[in-house]
């Protein structure tokens, strides 16, 4: 999928996105961000990226981690789903340094090696070229320096891959339907049978640069967190 169209559908579902994936999820969505924020090993004092930002949860997640002497960056493409995550920002803890870039996750705006930490929620399954998005995350990143990225994935096992595929026909698109963004919503199939698996990531963000990698997958498999280091 082109990124245009991409970010024509994330601006669109926009108004909705929050409400969606705490239904959708049953609320689990939130224990996993909490899980990615604690893998990227964020403290305070840090300066930490937030690629793909979306609303803004996980860059809120790592503001509580690193505090008033911080910083977050929340970057993200969708200027629909930033104007949402500055008001939340704004209304929840405008105490906490976070600064708002739209910018492509395939061509950064910063400099090589200048974040502590770094998180991504739900982004690397729709960029347009995977590879080059890891390879500017390693470059943005510090040596030594942790990532933690989030996302859908198919499971191994055929039993969960059949659930998975009945809770998306089933649950997922109907709820979708229901707001007018059925054909928004279809896109999550086929992004999920483009995604490389876990062991794929792992290989993929070694060819990036990144020096440790491991994929720990969780719902089953129906989720997974990649965490690579610098």
């Amino acid at each position: 999928m082109q990124a245009d169209r991409v970010r024509e559908i994330f601006d669109r579902i926009a108004p909705v996105y929050d409400r969606l994936n705490d239904g959708l999820s049953l609320g689990q969505h939130r224990v996993w961000k909490q899980m990615t924020v604690k893998w990227s090993a964020a403290k305070p004092g840090d300066t930490c990226l937030d690629l793909c930002c979306g609303s803004g949860d996980l860059s809120l997640r790592l503001s509580h981690c690193v505090g008033n002497r911080g910083q977050v960056y929340g970057v993200d493409f969708s200027r629909e789903l930033l104007a949402i995550a500055k008001t939340r920002h704004l209304e929840t803890y405008p105490r906490y340094p976070i600064q708002w870039v739209e910018a492509d996750a395939l061509q950064l705006p910063f400099e090589e090696g200048c974040f502590d930490a770094a998180t991504m929620g739900y982004g690397l399954r729709n960029v347009t070229d995977i590879p080059q998005c890891l390879r500017e995350l390693h470059r943005v990143l510090k040596p030594g320096a942790k990532a933690a990225i989030l996302d859908f994935h198919r499971p191994s096992l055929d039993w969960m891959r059949t659930f998975q595929q009945w809770y998306l026909d089933r649950i997922v698109v109907p709820a979708a339907q229901n707001l007018g963004l059925t054909e928004e919503y279809a896109y999550i199939t086929p992004s999920l049978e483009r995604f490389p698996m876990g062991e794929q990531q792992v290989v993929l963000a070694q060819q990036a640069g990144f020096g440790l990698a491991t994929h720990y997958p969780i719902a089953g498999g129906m989720m997974g967190v990649l965490v690579v280091t610098k």
